[in-house]
């Protein structure tokens, strides 16, 4: 266990001395949360179920930081290593691989997390967003999103040969995404055929899941959104166990 902290904490140490990661995870997202706020505010409208824009934006912009962490950290650190032989070395030392894979994890899911913190401060500070919810729920929703998503981000890793193919796979994935699960745009204001075509794209179902608990609906009100997720998960965790490399 000490070995896995150690390795858990300089992971973090490296991941925030990298300007872009860290950006991406913990700035970008409350930033554009103080964007959108700043032109449509937080008026309740019927548009959203009598929440205003910034009540479903919060939710919605943490499956924009789990997308964010999940196919573009995730692959590009990890084939990266794998390129200047630092996977290699890990596998040579005597401690299991086992824990190095568990504080890679550990790392991406903390930092993910730490985004969520502050998007959900800069929400509740700026705009007074209202939350109906139960943490608890939501943490869990939370977990389930992410670890899929990261599952699908070792797999991309995985499966590419170098870190510039594995950066190029995880944005061409992600950033249609973003925009078309109702991760950045409400899904309340795209067209009926965007919404339709929403339904095949996996962040959608983080998206609906983790507004509905935000909002105080019951588990039994998503389980199409569970399902979906704990299979992305268990089929991306065996498939990546098969294709992981570590040279």
């Amino acid at each position: 266990m000490r070995a896995l902290w150690k390795l858990t904490l300089i992971g973090a140490k490296l991941y925030l001395r990298e300007p872009v990661a860290a950006f991406f995870t913990i700035v970008y997202a409350p930033m554009m949360l103080i964007l959108f706020g700043s032109i449509y505010g937080n008026t309740p409208s019927p548009l959203f179920g009598g929440r205003g824009t910034i009540d479903i934006s919060v939710p919605a912009y943490i499956g924009l930081i789990i997308v964010t962490v999940g196919l573009m950290s995730v692959p590009i650190a990890v084939a990266t290593r794998r390129e200047a032989g630092v996977l290699r070395r890990y596998h040579a030392t005597p401690l299991r691989p086992v824990i190095y894979l568990t504080a890679d994890v550990l790392v991406y899911f903390g930092m993910t997390l730490l985004g969520v913190v502050f998007l959900i401060l800069t929400g509740r500070i700026g705009y007074n967003v209202h939350f109906d919810g139960n943490w608890v729920s939501v943490l869990v929703g939370f977990s389930l999103g992410t670890l899929s998503f990261f599952a699908f981000g070792f797999l991309i890793a995985g499966l590419a040969p170098t870190a510039r193919i594995a950066q190029t796979v995880g944005m061409v994935i992600a950033f249609p995404m973003m925009f078309l699960s109702g991760a950045t745009i409400p899904l309340e204001v795209l067209p009926a055929t965007v919404r339709e075509l929403a339904r095949l794209i996996p962040l959608t179902y983080v998206v609906t899941l983790l507004r509905g608990l935000w909002a105080g609906e019951a588990w039994s009100e998503h389980l199409t959104e569970v399902v979906v997720l704990v299979g992305l998960l268990v089929v991306g965790t065996a498939i990546s166990a098969k294709t992981f490399r570590w040279e």
